[in-house]
């Protein structure tokens, strides 16, 4: 089933946007959903996201619906045309839907728990948020945690073999569309992974030109 809207927006760029969610270097504090941010707060800009291999686009889904969860959700099914733009552009195929929320995501507390381990994928990965907020953790160049928090709107895509994880913040709620090229690639590689392709990838293709 398509998405809706009855007046569907002319197309925004189909290219990463300049701005950024806000980001900052994170403590490590016990409580995995709160902000954790040192005092004063570190900022972490959007020069070292970019090097890092982080892409974003602001892609409003404000007139559009999407169901609570779909898998899969066919990405032709795109009514929104900044979405189906970079749908296009970057060659995804495979989408779905999921909505990580005690009423929604059985066995809540322990899939949570699961997202927050530290792992690497051998795909790139891509999310586009439609409702609510988390938090994406990625590890700079100097192997220190990067906080980004993500809110309804942003789409960001993380690299192949980059270290990650991620969570929900304290509202516990997040609805999200998941998107691949090709077949859908779901399987978390947990760190250590130094010796994985993907991972020694990455190294190569960011770490070691910074």
């Amino acid at each position: 089933m398509a998405a809706s809207s009855e007046n569907a927006p002319v197309p925004k760029r189909a290219c990463p946007d300049i701005t950024f969610p806000e980001a900052w270097y994170m403590d490590s504090g016990e409580d995995k959903k709160a902000e954790n941010r040192f005092e004063p707060n570190v900022p972490c800009t959007k020069e070292t996201l970019l090097e890092l291999g982080i892409n974003y686009w602001n892609v409003d889904p404000t007139g559009f619906e999407y169901p609570v969860k779909s898998v899969p959700w066919d990405p032709k099914d795109a009514l929104d045309p900044a979405l189906a733009e970079i749908r296009d552009n970057r060659g995804y195929s495979y989408a779905d839907i999921i909505t990580v929320h005690p009423d929604h995501l059985p066995d809540f507390e322990n899939k949570v728990k699961a997202f927050q381990e530290e792992h690497i994928h051998d795909a790139e990965e891509i999310r586009y948020i439609l409702g609510g907020s988390g938090y994406f953790d990625v590890r700079d160049f100097q192997d220190k945690w990067v906080r980004i928090h993500i809110k309804t709107g942003d789409l960001m895509t993380l690299p192949e073999g980059i270290y990650h994880r991620f969570t929900c913040d304290s509202d516990n709620y997040i609805h999200a569309m998941r998107l691949f090229k090709g077949q859908p690639i779901w399987t978390p590689f947990n760190r250590p992974q130094d010796d994985h392709e993907s991972r020694k990838a990455y190294v190569a293709n960011y770490t070691n030109k910074n």
